[in-house]
């Protein structure tokens, strides 16, 4: 297949899913449906969506200021204000084209603090790799608050856990091969290709040579605790949802980042994700959807506006350079 179609329809597919999820969320509804979920957007408290905005800016503030924990064992010092617009135009990349936000993320650190781009690049995988940790570890926290209703959701949006392990395993064996080829290649390509996936292994390599461990740990619990606590409060702002408990907030929280590796940014099926897991805990569908949408709508625009923002301010910070 010609790798330009490739390439539009890893741009176009996940955007058309979120937009046909869109459609089929309202097309589905009834009116009445339709209309109470709109009153309860509407009505909504605005301090509580305030409090989450801050939440997720403080969040943010914190993974930049984490990143520069991974860059100093490289060597690098890096201004905070340029961590912070650079992880912000990442998150408004990701938008539009799903997973280009960390290149563009590294790109922009790599231009305006003269960081080799595959080094930054490589603490931006150890911070992922640190993040899939924290994923699994408040999934392991959920099991044991609602192990059942977690489990029924995530039979039947997740595939089927044979077919997963053999293509996982099918994926490891095709990049041994692969690492054993290029690794003894003499083709100038690949030589090229090597070294910058050594440079991408030094970065990663960072996480490991930490001066501030308890620093980097500190930060990485704040932004994971941030994370939930912007789905808490948000519970607020719709009647129904009000008297949850931590358990399900925290089924909500899985699902939500589920759905937002499925389309950009979650548009479309963040709200549905939301609103099918709190139908497992008796919270009609109208006020299921309301809460998706009021918590994924105001998170996402103060990232369009920050990121947008940043865009506009990263070149006047460092004009010098």
């Amino acid at each position: 297949m010609n790798p330009k179609l490739i390439k539009f329809l890893k741009i176009i597919l996940p955007l058309a899913l979120g937009v046909f999820l869109i459609w089929y969320s309202i097309s589905s509804a009834s009116p009445e449906e339709r209309q109470k979920t709109l009153q309860y957007i509407s009505e909504a408290d605005p301090k509580w969506i305030l409090l989450s905005i801050t939440m997720g800016i403080i969040s943010h503030l914190s993974r930049a200021y984490r990143w520069n924990f991974l860059l100093k064992p490289l060597g690098y010092s890096t201004k905070l204000s340029n961590s912070f617009m650079a992880v912000m135009i990442g998150y408004l990349a990701n938008l539009g084209i799903p997973r280009s936000g960390e290149i563009l993320r590294g790109g922009t650190i790599s231009t305006y603090e003269n960081i080799p781009f595959k080094k930054a690049f490589g603490t931006i995988i150890s911070e992922r790799v640190i993040d899939l940790l924290m994923l699994l570890l408040i999934t392991a926290i959920t099991l044991l608050f609602q192990s059942k209703d977690l489990l029924i959701y995530l039979q039947e949006k997740i595939a089927n856990p044979i077919v997963t392990l053999i293509v996982l395993v099918g994926l490891i064996a095709s990049g041994i091969l692969f690492l054993k080829i290029i690794k003894t290649s003499k083709n100038p390509i690949l030589i090229k290709l090597r070294d910058f996936g050594y440079g991408i292994l030094e970065g990663v390599k960072s996480i490991s040579k930490i001066k501030q461990k308890g620093g980097f740990i500190f930060h990485t619990i704040l932004i994971w605790s941030l994370y939930v606590a912007m789905f808490y409060v948000i519970k607020y702002t719709v009647p129904e949802t009000s008297s949850l408990s931590i358990g399900p907030i925290l089924a909500t929280f899985i699902a939500g980042s589920i759905a937002m590796s499925t389309t950009n940014g979650g548009i479309g099926a963040f709200p549905i994700a939301i609103a099918a897991v709190l139908f497992l805990f008796d919270v009609e569908k109208p006020a299921g959807e309301a809460f998706g949408w009021i918590l994924w709508g105001s998170q996402t625009a103060i990232n369009i506006i920050l990121g947008a923002l940043s865009f506009l301010f990263l070149p006047i910070v460092n004009r010098e350079k």
